[in-house]
């Protein structure tokens, strides 16, 4: 892995959306954590055979909740480049706009 990458495979060189609002991390953190249970609910759904209304159910709310988290990651992203923006590592409006629409 190069100096580049993160533990997870992911490139640090690009923009960065660190959020600097302990209120904001914190929210995001909570919906990110609801999304991690269920998830696991939905595998535990398939795994014991639940009928495909209920996995897609679960499945939907998974995905609900991590479009929130997201969102919340770029409104928090758009306060703090608004406020600040010439912060280091701030992305500017195009890079917000294309993160934006890649949840949309």
């Amino acid at each position: 892995m190069s100096s580049t990458d993160t533990t997870q495979g992911i490139a640090e060189d690009g923009p960065r959306i660190a959020t600097h609002d302990p209120e904001a991390t914190r929210k995001i953190a909570n919906r990110l954590r609801r999304a991690h249970g269920q998830l696991a609910a939905v595998i535990g759904a398939v795994e014991s055979g639940e009928d495909c209304r209920t996995v897609v159910q679960q499945l939907s709310a998974v995905t609900k909740a991590l479009d929130r988290a997201g969102f919340l990651v770029i409104s928090t992203a758009l306060r703090e480049c608004l406020t600040d923006p010439g912060a280091e590592g701030s992305p500017n409006p195009e890079e917000l706009e294309k993160l934006f629409l890649s949840l949309a």
